[in-house]
């Protein structure tokens, strides 16, 4: 069977880079998203150009980075800019196709929260903040976000509204939440293989929509698995 034994992470990665079949550019940080990038470019999107928070533009890495100030990212970039330079010149104005944003909350309109968990002036967890989420979210083509389906992230009201990112689509190990065309509120619009439409809902914070038109995501192939795995074990 084709992509037999793929895990959920696995499926979700392999899920984000099939998205990036069409972009020209894709603004990442690290974890899935930078993991998602480098494999789209490798097995899917060739001429994909990874753009790194630190400013490196058209990065080429081999393995994944530790951090955006990972010295791969700048020695193989086309070139490097400074901070400043990468939101005033690239991400303003639109210059960049794709952004993938993470958050520790995600509401039913898309928008999200990295500042705080809990009452803001005695929060409970004390997040890392907007970074340069809210521009990234307004500036960037389009906004897709990548996170954990579970019931702690996706909830009826953030705790605190950090982003109103608007994501054209949201892709979870679970499946793939997309803006209902009417009011923009996330509805499922695929499954993954083995996921139920219960136990999407049963992680969802809200009563989840579901599409009429509901697909099931196609298994991973064998190739992308393998590309996948051997670039986690670089």
């Amino acid at each position: 069977m084709s992509g037999a034994g793929a895990g959920s992470g696995e499926v979700q990665t392999i899920v984000a880079a099939r998205h990036l079949a069409d972009a020209r550019s894709v603004f990442i940080g690290v974890g899935r998203p930078s993991t998602a990038a480098i494999l789209a470019r490798e097995i899917i999107n060739p001429d994909l150009v990874l753009v790194y928070e630190s400013g490196t533009i058209g990065a080429k890495p081999r393995k994944i980075p530790l951090s955006i100030g990972d010295g791969e990212l700048a020695a193989t970039a086309d070139f490097v800019v400074s901070v400043p330079e990468m939101f005033n010149y690239w991400i303003q104005p639109g210059r960049i196709d794709v952004a993938f944003l993470g958050a520790a909350q995600v509401d039913p309109r898309g928008a999200l929260n990295s500042t705080v968990i809990g009452d803001y002036d005695a929060p409970k967890t004390r997040l890392p903040g907007a970074g340069g989420a809210p521009e990234i979210a307004r500036g960037c083509r389009r906004v897709m976000v990548v996170a954990p389906h579970t019931k702690r992230t996706f909830v009826e009201r953030l705790d605190f509204l950090t982003t109103d990112a608007r994501p054209v689509a949201v892709i979870t190990d679970l499946g793939v939440l997309t803006p209902d065309p009417g009011d923009g509120e996330l509805m499922l619009t695929r499954v993954h293989p083995g996921v139920t439409v219960e136990q999407v809902r049963d992680a969802t914070g809200w009563d989840l929509r579901v599409a009429e038109d509901l697909t099931t995501t196609e298994p991973p192939s064998d190739a992308e698995l393998n590309a996948l795995r051997e670039l986690l074990a670089r």
